[in-house]
């Protein structure tokens, strides 16, 4: 197998289990060094420890991370350096889930929804960037979703989160295009993760029936195109969005 990542070192927000999970187990099958950090402390660990248990040699390393402190982004980045070496990668992957319309949405929600989606994804690329800089370039990969694209009449705040981190991407793109650090968006749909279970078996039902492949994505499809967005595969994609969907949004 041709390793796409070899020597590469990569931040994983939001990596204990689902998307996020299957992007540090590909990195390090592809060659990179993975830190993962999310707040599911004992999913992330025994994540680790399964990785790592595989592999030759240490590969993988778990940290805690809110990725709404930017003082925890920073304690992380310093981990990454310090245990693995220079920063070449970043994936934002955390998310928090909001399904209520306009008038039933509370501002609890709001926040947690904008400061987990947004926030979050503005704060990672904020403390990782000067280190890739110090490294001479980077790839970063930041989770939108299909709802980052179209609406859906419900889910209001999800899909204003999603769509304001597809323009912090292209943004973030063109400011540092010069520093040879790409920014790309993955789109992903409707994917096998606890999330998608939790929903509403009638919605989930909908969304599943408007898929034209008639089927919901396993998590390492999306893993694979993230891993095609962050390998020298992409060397001249920047501020461009992927999309996984099934062919959702091309109705």
């Amino acid at each position: 197998m041709v390793r796409l990542l070899e020597g590469k070192v990569a931040i994983i927000s939001g990596g204990a289990h689902g998307i996020g999970g299957a992007e540090a187990r590909i990195f390090c099958q592809h060659g990179a060094r993975v830190v993962v950090g999310d707040v599911l402390d004992d999913e992330g660990q025994a994540l680790v420890h399964a990785i790592n248990s595989t592999a030759s040699a240490e590969v993988a390393s778990y940290v805690h991370l809110d990725v709404r402190s930017s003082d925890a982004w920073q304690q992380t980045v310093t981990f990454a350096e310090r245990r693995f070496g220079p920063l070449t990668t970043l994936v934002n992957n955390a998310g928090v889930p909001a399904r209520s319309g306009l008038e039933e949405t509370t501002e609890a929600e709001w926040d947690a929804t904008i400061d987990t989606d947004v926030k979050g994804t503005w704060l990672g690329m904020k403390a990782c960037v000067p280190a890739m800089k110090r490294g001479g370039g980077g790839a970063i990969v930041n989770t939108s979703s299909h709802y980052g694209l179209v609406a859906s009449g419900r889910a209001m705040t999800y899909h204003t989160a999603k769509g304001g981190v597809l323009m912090l991407t292209k943004a973030v793109a063109v400011e540092y295009a010069a520093q040879k650090i790409r920014v790309n968006a993955i789109h992903p749909g409707l994917t096998d993760t606890v999330r998608i279970a939790s929903l509403p078996a009638k919605w989930r039902q909908e969304l599943l029936e408007s898929i034209p492949l008639k089927r919901i994505a396993a998590p390492e499809e999306v893993a694979n195109a993230v891993l095609f967005l962050v390998s020298d595969l992409a060397s001249y994609m920047t501020g461009a969005s992927l999309v996984v969907d099934g062919g959702l949004t091309a109705i």
